[in-house]
């Protein structure tokens, strides 16, 4: 944990404000307009998961391949789900299929029908 950057401290400033304390602004003369500047910022990403892995002296590998290998995965999972799910839709559909050619040929209609197509063929 050696190797980690120290936290930046804060400090509040005689008007109220907030700044870091190695950028304390200087002491303006006291008849000159102060002028404040603020800045805002969103807090840092969450990187528990690489000081635990740099902490534990797993190494950057670790992180790189966190870092790599967890979208790659996730991409790879999503491309087998979508194959899978259009192969499922084929195979409903070819079922279908079949089952309705099926019905129309098994029952007296389809028997009919086959008999007229095998008359139709003996004509020509």
């Amino acid at each position: 944990m050696d190797s980690l950057p120290e936290v930046a401290r804060v400090v509040q400033l005689p008007d109220g404000t907030y700044a870091y304390a190695d950028r304390a602004p200087t002491i303006p003369p006291a008849g000159a307009p102060q002028i404040v500047h603020q800045h805002i910022h969103q807090a840092p990403p969450d990187r528990t998961v690489q000081r635990i892995a740099l902490g534990s002296g797993v190494g950057a590998g670790a992180v790189a391949a966190g870092v790599y290998f967890g979208p790659l995965l996730v991409g790879v999972l999503t491309a087998i789900a979508a194959n899978l799910a259009l192969l499922a839709f084929l195979c409903v559909a070819l079922a279908w299929g079949v089952v309705t050619v099926v019905r129309s040929i098994g029952g007296t209609e389809g028997q009919r029908a086959a008999t007229s197509v095998r008359r139709a063929r003996r004509r020509r």
